[in-house]
């Protein structure tokens, strides 16, 4: 459902066989930034919607200074007339969070807050949808020349164009998954660019990275955005908005 602050810089080109190539936008500034704003910064660059100070701006009507949830990017979209469409599990806080160490922090104080953004989306034009998403909904949605914001568990994710991922246990043979100790849930938000389907593998710009494309198998996606803790969240975004 969110995640925290993370370090954000400029994206890499993207290279996709099998959407319309998503040019790279005006370089970002490097400094911090909260994964979903940087996300949502991306791809508003690209669209051509905004400045600096008018996203500023924007962050700060709607109290995105903190605490990040999905249905606050969906807001934001809104708030610049980007088309968009909110798939999640849960329509509102999933109470089952809150005993989970990555939410607890900000639980009680955000819950209402959340609640209520969910309640009025009708009313502010904020498409939400409680529903369940395949992969080959996502690998349309690509192909026809759009991008989505996914809220996934970074400790499964692997880029496998990075360097090889820390791993969670020494004992663990290489290539293999570690089974006696496991990551907590880690919220972070990534911009899906593109597929490949004959190397069954995903495109995307991760912002906790600068001037890279990260890449990965679609069953390492599907179980990173699977995740308990993420609500199967994604935000369609529509690149002819």
């Amino acid at each position: 459902m969110r995640t925290e602050a993370e370090a954000a810089g400029p994206p890499l080109e993207p290279v996709s066989s099998e959407h319309k190539p998503f040019p790279p936008p005006r370089d970002l500034k490097h400094r911090s930034w909260e994964s979903g704003q940087a996300s949502c910064r991306l791809i508003l660059l690209y669209l051509g919607q905004v400045d600096d100070s008018e996203f500023e701006s924007a962050l700060q009507a709607l109290r995105l200074t903190r605490s990040i949830w999905t249905i606050d990017l969906a807001y934001l979209m809104r708030h610049f007339g980007v088309r968009h469409r909110f798939c999640t599990q849960t329509l509102g806080v999933d109470k089952g969070y809150k005993n989970q160490s990555f939410y607890r922090k900000h639980f009680d104080t955000e819950e209402t807050r959340v609640n209520q953004l969910f309640a009025q989306a009708k009313a502010c034009k904020v498409l939400v949808e409680k529903c369940t998403v395949s992969v080959q909904d996502i690998q349309a949605h690509l192909a026809q020349g759009h991008v989505a914001i996914v809220l996934v568990n970074s400790g499964v994710l692997h880029c496998d164009l990075c360097s090889s991922p820390i791993k969670y246990c020494c004992f663990a043979p290489r290539g293999h998954r570690c089974f006696c100790r496991t990551p907590d849930y880690q919220g972070h938000f990534i911009v899906l660019r593109g597929y490949n389907r004959a190397a069954g593998c995903i495109f995307y710009n991760n912002p906790a990275y600068a001037d890279r494309m990260c890449s990965t198998s679609v069953s390492n996606f599907e179980e990173a955005r699977t995740s308990y803790g993420t609500d199967e969240d994604i935000l369609f975004v529509y690149l002819d908005s």
